[in-house]
């Protein structure tokens, strides 16, 4: 769980629910596919469905109290990585900070694969 405390009481958030925001804010990026599952191994990926944004999704709480996310992607063939990527992280840290009120220290894109 992962969350704050303000004169009004105490949030927490499951990590399945920063994952999702965390998924869904990236799929709503031109060029990505899909998430792909963060422990595949010898070149098998697996797309995740939207019930499994976790799976793609690693979360870790600093010492600061801020969030690290690193996520797994797959993208299209044909499209700048780099500006995917970019607007990945743009996205996924307006999306978490403004739903959820916790800050991002860091968001680590890792694109594993690209779709033909």
């Amino acid at each position: 769980m992962v969350g704050f405390s303000n004169e009004n009481g105490n949030i927490n958030y499951s990590e399945e629910v920063i994952a999702k925001i965390v998924g869904l804010s990236t799929m709503e990026c031109y060029g990505v596919v899909g998430m792909v599952s963060r422990n595949a191994s010898e070149g098998f990926w697996e797309l995740i469905g939207i019930e499994n944004f976790s799976k793609g999704v690693k979360i870790q709480l600093t010492s600061e109290k801020k969030l690290q996310i690193e996520l797994f992607v797959m993208v299209e063939y044909g499209t700048k990585i780099s500006v995917i990527s970019n607007n990945i992280i743009q996205k996924v840290r307006y999306s978490v900070e403004n739903y959820t009120g916790l800050k991002v220290s860091s968001i680590t894109v890792n694109v594993q694969a690209v779709r033909v």
